[in-house]
C-alpha cells in the first residue's frame, strides 16, 4: 500500500516521502477500512511536518489529517455504515494513504457532493461550529467578530452563522478577498489595521458584541478584544502569523474581558457522546462552503502539491487512488 511518511521535521519538500507499507488488512469487530479518495494538505499537516503542531507522534510516521472515502470493509457490529457509503477519514487518521482503518464509532454515510470540498469537513466546519457554541452562545440577529475570515474556518463561521441567524463581521489581510466573502454570506467585510474596532463599531451601528474569533494572533488579538464589549470573549484556534497574540494586561483587567483557546481535537478527545459527534458533523455537512481547491495531485506527486499548498491560494488534494 503507498502512503506518504515524514522522515524528520523540515522543509516539507525534503522530508516527505512515498514509501510503501502493509496494508491496512480486514477490519476486525468494530473497525471499518476506508479507500481514501481525496484528503487536502493543511495547515495541521504543514505543522506536523515543522514540528510546531500539539500532537506529534514519533518519527518516521505517516501522514495526513484528515480526508474522505468509501467504506471498503466492516467489521462485526459495525451498524453505522456499510460497504460502499462515502465517509470522512477521522482527524489524524494518516489520510495521505491508500487506505486507512479506524474504529470511530461516530462515523456517518455522507450526502453527495464534490469529493474534494468533502475531504474538507474533517476540521475547519467542526471547528467553526463549536467556538460558535463552547464559550459564549450568540443569539439570532446578534453580531460574531472573526479575523482570519478568508480561511476555511472563517469560511465556515460564514454559512454556520447565515444557519443560525446571526451576523458577522469579517477580518481579512488582502483588500482582493472582500467582494468574495461579502458574495459568500459576510455581512461585514473589512480589512485589518489599527483603527479596526472604530470601523467595527460603525459598521455595527456600536452593537454589544459578546463573542470574536481570533485565527491570527500578533496585533490582531488586541485589536479584537478592543471590539468587543465589556466580559466579552475572544476565541484563540489558530496563529497564522506567526507571532503569539499581543494583548494589555491592563485592559483585560479593566474590561473583565476573557481569552479562551480551542482545539478541535481536545473537544473530540474528550467527548464521550456519539451522537453528538455524529451531530456536530452533520450540521456541518449541511452548511457546508467551497474553499478554493489550487490541484489535484497523486502521493507521487507530493513535492509539488506541498509547494502549492504552502502558498495558502487554494487547497492542494491528494488523491490517493488516483
Amino acid at each position: 500500500m503507498k502512503a506518504l511518511q515524514l522522515a524528520a521535521r523540515g522543509d516539507p519538500c525534503e522530508v516527505v516521502r512515498l514509501v510503501e507499507v502493509p496494508d491496512v488488512g480486514a477490519p476486525r469487530a468494530g473497525e471499518v477500512v476506508i479507500d481514501v479518495e481525496a484528503s487536502p494538505v493543511e495547515p495541521t499537516d504543514l505543522a506536523i511536518i515543522a514540528g510546531t503542531y500539539g500532537y506529534l507522534p514519533p518519527l518516521p510516521h505517516l501522514l495526513g489529517a484528515q480526508g474522505v472515502g468509501r467504506v471498503a470493509a466492516v467489521g462485526r457490529d459495525v451498524d453505522y455504515v456499510r460497504e460502499g457509503d462515502r465517509t470522512l477519514v477521522p482527524l489524524l487518521s494518516n489520510a495521505w494513504a491508500e487506505r486507512v482503518k479506524t474504529d470511530v464509532p461516530w462515523l456517518r454515510p455522507l450526502p453527495k457532493g464534490d469529493v474534494g470540498q468533502l475531504s474538507m469537513l474533517g476540521i475547519d466546519p467542526p471547528t467553526a461550529c463549536l467556538l460558535l457554541t463552547e464559550f459564549v452562545r450568540p443569539r439570532a440577529g446578534e453580531w460574531v467578530i472573526q479575523n482570519a475570515a478568508n480561511s476555511g474556518v472563517g469560511r465556515s463561521v460564514i454559512a454556520l452563522a447565515r444557519a443560525r441567524g446571526l451576523r458577522t463581521v469579517n477580518v481579512v489581510r488582502r483588500a482582493e478577498v472582500v467582494a468574495e466573502l461579502t458574495a459568500l454570506g459576510g455581512d461585514v467585510v473589512l480589512v485589518d489595521g489599527p483603527d479596526l474596532a472604530r470601523r467595527i463599531a460603525a459598521a455595527t451601528d456600536r452593537a454589544p458584541v459578546e463573542l470574536a474569533l481570533d485565527g491570527v494572533g500578533g496585533e490582531s488579538t488586541q485589536r479584537l478584544l478592543d471590539a468587543i464589549a465589556p466580559y466579552g470573549t475572544v476565541a484563540v484556534y489558530a496563529g497564522m502569523s506567526g507571532e503569539p497574540a499581543r494583548v494589555s494586561s491592563p485592559n483585560l483587567v479593566y474590561t473583565s474581558q476573557c481569552l479562551r483557546g480551542f482545539w478541535v481535537v481536545t473537544w473530540l478527545r474528550r467527548q464521550t457522546s456519539v451522537e453528538k459527534v455524529a451531530s456536530l458533523y452533520r450540521e456541518c455537512a449541511a452548511a457546508s462552503t467551497p474553499y478554493p481547491i489550487a490541484g489535484e495531485f497523486g502521493l507521487g506527486e507530493h513535492a509539488e502539491a506541498l509547494t502549492v499548498a504552502a502558498k495558502f491560494r487554494g487547497k492542494a488534494i491528494f488523491k490517493p487512488n488516483g
